[in-house]
């Protein structure tokens, strides 16, 4: 057995990168409802503030702050993960775990963001962050964090990094 540790720091902010264990699979965006309902569950139950969020087709990366007292994002994952898994009557749909980085400073925190809102664009699904619709941007746009067309066109990705549509 690994000798894995997480990072548990009350009212902690954290970058986590979450996936399904098929990986060509499209059930995130398919079940965006059910997989929204699962999130606003958890986190009337369970208090989370989202900072930044992108779904993609099978996996998703986000950023949550935790309430000060609470350190517990490994609970509310178990509990989103299970919830949408009952609402879809399935089962063993997520790669074990998931991926998460204590996020030091702000200028850590800037980084993981800018990465959530253009991860689409790295991924191929679509030419502009502006775009993609399963994205916290469009809040931060409306806010005044980002513009509209921030980081325009990413044409130059170079074809291997772009998904075949």
């Amino acid at each position: 057995m690994s000798n894995y540790r997480r990072h548990y720091i009350p009212g902690g902010s954290w970058f986590f990168t979450v996936n399904l264990k098929n990986r060509q699979s499209d059930l995130l965006i398919r079940h965006i409802a059910l997989l929204r309902r699962a999130t606003s569950f958890v986190k009337h139950h369970k208090p989370f503030h989202i900072d930044a969020w992108v779904i993609l087709p099978e996996h998703m990366h986000c950023i949550w702050t935790l309430p000060e007292n609470d350190s517990d994002f490994s609970g509310r994952w178990r509990d989103l993960k299970k919830m949408f898994t009952r609402s879809l009557n399935s089962r063993d749909i997520w790669q074990p775990r998931f991926w998460e980085h204590t996020l030091r400073d702000e200028e850590d925190f800037r980084r993981h963001r800018d990465y959530i809102n253009i991860n689409p664009v790295k991924h191929g699904w679509v030419a502009r962050v502006s775009d993609w619709p399963y994205s916290t941007f469009h809040r931060d746009v409306r806010d005044g964090i980002y513009p509209f067309d921030w980081a325009g066109e990413m044409a130059d990705l170079s074809a291997g990094e772009r998904r075949e549509k």
